[in-house]
């Protein structure tokens, strides 16, 4: 797919952030609102969750479809970072905490469309290949398994096998994919993120934390590069969470945190929706 024809082409890029996806859904209702409609949508994770559902109906109802997703079907167990406590699976396999059969099974009842073909708006999402070492992306097929191979958060889930080749999640590789969205010819990108941009990272203070430090350090890294990258005439905006994020990562009193934010998705989705209609009718 290419949208180069269209040199006003609008992307949306949905960025990666686990059990905080819920801030990506009031920035969406707010770009409904606004009567702001993309062209294409890229997304990572639970990014690429939040990004099929709503290419599927990019419409003010279906943001709002989606919105009750999150709040009365608990859509934030496609989150990886809520499955943490099923050690029994890890006991089991070896190596991650959650089977792909379940996780397969929420996607299924969640998404509206069989095939990433059956989608309204064209849409992307982006995993990262073990055998090539590559983030690689997805623009037709299955769309519940290549939806699920952008999630594959490893340890946490196996990787996904597509075509005999093995996908981790996507975040690991393109977590906030703006040159994505650039090199298939958007001209103006909004970017809806989980508000860790917004946080200072802290050096680790327990094991737990050095891996989720390491990765938000690469992630935060990649995103900085392409924003550096960006060629002229290339809009980008970054909507705000309005600052009820979570931090990138968390002690132990930390994760009750975490838990409480999922008991918060109204709240997460009120806050991201007032913010980025704010910045938008300001622009």
């Amino acid at each position: 797919m290419d949208v180069t024809e269209d040199p006003a082409a609008v992307a949306f890029v949905l960025g990666g952030g686990g059990i905080l996806g819920a801030h990506e859904v009031g920035m969406l209702r707010a770009l409904s609102e606004c009567e702001i409609s993309p062209g294409l949508v890229l997304g990572t994770s639970i990014g690429a969750v939040n990004g099929a559902l709503f290419a599927a109906d990019p419409t003010a109802e279906g943001v709002e479809r989606i919105s009750r997703l999150w709040q009365e079907t608990d859509l934030s167990a496609l989150s990886a970072t809520s499955v943490l406590r099923r050690v029994t699976t890890l006991v089991r396999s070896g190596t991650h905490l959650e089977s792909l059969e379940a996780f397969r099974g929420r996607l299924v009842a969640a998404l509206p469309c069989r095939r990433v073909e059956d989608l309204v708006v064209p849409f992307q999402c982006v995993a990262a290949s073990i055998e090539r070492a590559a983030e690689h992306w997805f623009d037709s097929g299955e769309l519940a398994e290549v939806v699920l191979a952008s999630c594959a958060v490893p340890g946490i889930l196996p990787p996904v096998e597509i075509d005999g080749e093995h996908f981790i999640d996507g975040g690991i590789v393109n977590s906030i994919p703006v040159a994505r969205a650039v090199a298939l010819g958007a001209r103006e990108i909004y970017v809806l993120q989980v508000g860790r941009l917004e946080k200072p990272l802290q050096p680790p203070r327990w094991p737990w934390e050095v891996g989720l430090v390491v990765f938000e350090v690469a992630r935060r890294h990649r995103f900085a590069h392409d924003l550096q990258s960006l060629p002229d005439g290339v809009q980008l905006h970054v909507l705000p969470t309005g600052g009820s994020a979570a931090p990138a990562y968390n002690d132990l009193s930390g994760q009750i945190r975490l838990r409480r934010i999922a008991r918060s998705v109204s709240q997460q989705i009120d806050l991201s929706y007032e913010a980025s209609l704010t910045y938008l009718r300001a622009r």
